[in-house]
């Protein structure tokens, strides 16, 4: 990454490809490390692991925006220098031949437009991959939980009884908070009708 982010603040010199390639890999073999560790986490695994996964989750998405933000930037800064030599090879032709508003210099602004649209495009995904990175995190996190408390009821028959009472009284609250929505929204609606 260090390497990349050097070759970002740099000129290209077309190495970018093998660099991205590898480091494409090795985040997809940190993703299904982080998997495994998932998977072992959730069978059973202690606290100290499951923070140890968090963390690692934490890290991967850290390092994929790191490398999306790179590679977007890197992008826009190769466009930005075709566009360049394109516009400075055009501009003497158009001195010679044509006046400034020509069909190439809209394909140029096209291309640049299409070109920001990429660069946006990046960015969302790169929003959509942290998104999905943190759901990953909350999903082992509230699958460790699930585990722990199953193993905990398992073990302890009384606390199976104190489970079974929050139960029945979270779907209480959630039957006596739907009947006060539905009145009120029943309200609502009379009250609207009469004006």
């Amino acid at each position: 990454m260090i390497a990349y982010r050097k070759l970002v603040s740099m000129k290209s010199d077309g190495s970018e490809n093998d660099i991205e390639s590898d480091i494409e890999r090795s985040l997809k073999q940190l993703q299904q490390v982080n998997s495994q560790m998932q998977t072992w986490v959730s069978s059973g695994g202690s606290e100290v692991l499951s923070h140890t996964l968090t963390r690692h989750m934490e890290i991967l998405q850290d390092l994929t925006q790191e490398f999306y933000r790179l590679r977007s930037s890197l992008r826009v800064k190769q466009q930005h220098a075709s566009l360049l030599d394109l516009r400075d090879f055009d501009r003497a032709k158009f001195d010679v031949e044509e006046p400034s508003d020509s069909a190439d210099q809209a394909l140029l602004r096209e291309q640049a437009a299409i070109g920001r649209s990429t660069g946006q495009m990046d960015n969302v995904i790169s929003q959509a991959q942290a998104t999905l990175g943190s759901l990953m995190t909350q999903r082992s996190t509230f699958g460790g939980i699930t585990t722990k408390i199953s193993n905990v009821s398992s073990r302890l028959p009384t606390i199976n009884h104190v489970l079974a009472s929050i139960r029945r009284k979270k779907s209480m609250d959630t039957i006596i908070l739907s009947l006060v929505a539905s009145v009120c929204a029943f309200l609502i609606f009379i009250y609207w009708l009469s004006k």
